[in-house]
């Protein structure tokens, strides 16, 4: 065998040892990736533009797409319809279902302990002025001296109860006195409160106006300056709150602000203001005023009229020229006729309501800035002396301060014991 042989063969050894060896290594180096790994095709690098596209795909994918399938044959029932927020009151539904006179009899509450401690904050200087004076005339006394009775007289004319009502009052505990029915204090005061109660129930015909037709018109009259005005817009106020349509007529034609105010309450609270020129004649006004509030379907009319002094004949005529005006738009109207009395004007006060009652037929009375006298008695002498019952009280400057009067509420405020007043906040 020559040199050149050999060295093929070498070189066929070598070849082989070689590709042998290549092979065993590659061999291990698969066995340690993992299963399939050496399977993947190599990754081609995205061009940049491919994330953004991506991207835009995902978003796509995340947005709602509109549905191309007609709604089926039975769909699910809408939901049920949501509940008011504000529901009406208790007394607007009655005022609504019920005849007017049922719900003048529905708004009629028993005494609370609230109302009677709102009513007590409200005469706050009347308890602290005669109902003190008078508590301490009994304080500590076991037996009763007939002699106590002056000074009873004595306080309470000077809280301007009236003398014939006062009187009247202590000739009624003199004879339970004698028959020995009042042994003590608390019977001397209980029977006080009762003659209190007795007097100012009047028939039970105190407290909220009565919807007699539709609309029910009021008249107001009164001096100036006791807050007819004032009263009439917290009249609308309250009734439009229970909801009532309301109108208001602005009589007083010969005072610019008058009418300004009663146009103020009238935005205020929603009500329609029917009005005339400055010094127009309030009977044409009335008579407008009533006109419109029948064509436009309205639940009260409140009338509001010049203040005039009642000694003034001609004047106090003038009011029954506006009623028999209101008459002739409307059959049986007005149906109420308050007359607004200023509560601090004590005794004068009384002579105003004897005048105008001579003069117009009064259904009621509002009395005004009660919490501002010490002097409340003159509840007992106006009620006594006239027997026109007390609608309305005012105890503050708000809407709400305008109450309704009730015999039984007022006596339990107003003559309570001192010991009461917590159990009534």
């Amino acid at each position: 065998m020559d040199t050149t042989q050999i060295l093929l063969i070498v070189a066929g050894i070598a070849v082989v040892a070689i590709l042998g060896y290549f092979f065993v290594l590659r061999g291990k180096g698969e066995a340690q990736l993992p299963r399939g790994e050496s399977e993947k095709k190599p990754e081609i690098a995205p061009t940049p533009a491919a994330p953004k596209l991506e991207a835009k795909k995902e978003e796509k994918r995340d947005e709602p797409k509109p549905s191309l399938r007609k709604p089926d044959a039975s769909p699910a029932p809408p939901p049920a319809a949501p509940v008011p927020t504000e529901l009406p009151s208790s007394e607007v539904v009655l005022a609504e279902s019920q005849p007017p006179a049922a719900a003048a009899r529905a708004s009629k509450q028993p005494v609370s302990k609230k109302d009677v401690a709102g009513l007590r904050k409200g005469l706050a200087a009347s308890r602290g002025g005669f109902i003190a004076r008078l508590t301490a005339l009994f304080s500590g006394k076991k037996e009763i001296d007939p002699a106590i009775l002056e000074q009873m007289e004595e306080v309470m004319l000077s809280a301007d109860v009236d003398v014939k009502t006062t009187q009247t009052i202590l000739e009624r505990l003199r004879e339970r006195l004698a028959k020995n029915e009042l042994a003590d204090g608390d019977a001397v005061w209980a029977a006080l409160r009762a003659e209190a109660t007795r007097i100012l129930a009047i028939g039970d015909q105190s407290g909220a106006l009565r919807f007699s037709a539709k609309p029910t018109v009021v008249l107001m009259v009164g001096v100036n300056g006791v807050g007819k005005t004032t009263s009439i817009g917290k009249l609308a106020t309250r009734y439009n709150g229970a909801g009532k349509k309301v109108f208001l007529a602005a009589g007083d034609t010969f005072r610019a602000a008058a009418v300004q105010q009663l146009e103020v309450w009238g935005k205020r609270v929603g009500a329609d203001v029917v009005k005339g020129k400055e010094g127009a004649d309030p009977g044409a006004v009335a008579f407008e005023a009533t006109t419109k509030a029948k064509e436009g379907g309205a639940d009260l009319l409140l009338v509001d009229t010049a203040g005039r002094l009642h000694t003034k004949t001609p004047l106090m005529d003038e009011i029954k020229k506006v009623r028999k005006t209101i008459a002739k738009a409307m059959e049986g109207a007005p149906h109420e006729t308050l007359l607004v009395l200023d509560a601090t004007t004590g005794q004068n006060a009384l002579t105003q309501a004897a005048m105008f009652k001579e003069a117009v037929d009064l259904t009621g009375i509002i009395l005004t800035k009660l919490d501002g006298t010490a002097k409340g008695g003159i509840v007992l002498g106006i009620c006594d002396e006239l027997k026109v019952p007390v609608r309305y009280i005012g105890l503050g400057e708000r809407a709400e301060d305008l109450r309704e009067f009730h015999a039984d509420e007022f006596v339990e405020a107003l003559f309570g014991a001192a010991g009461d007043e917590a159990a009534a906040a």
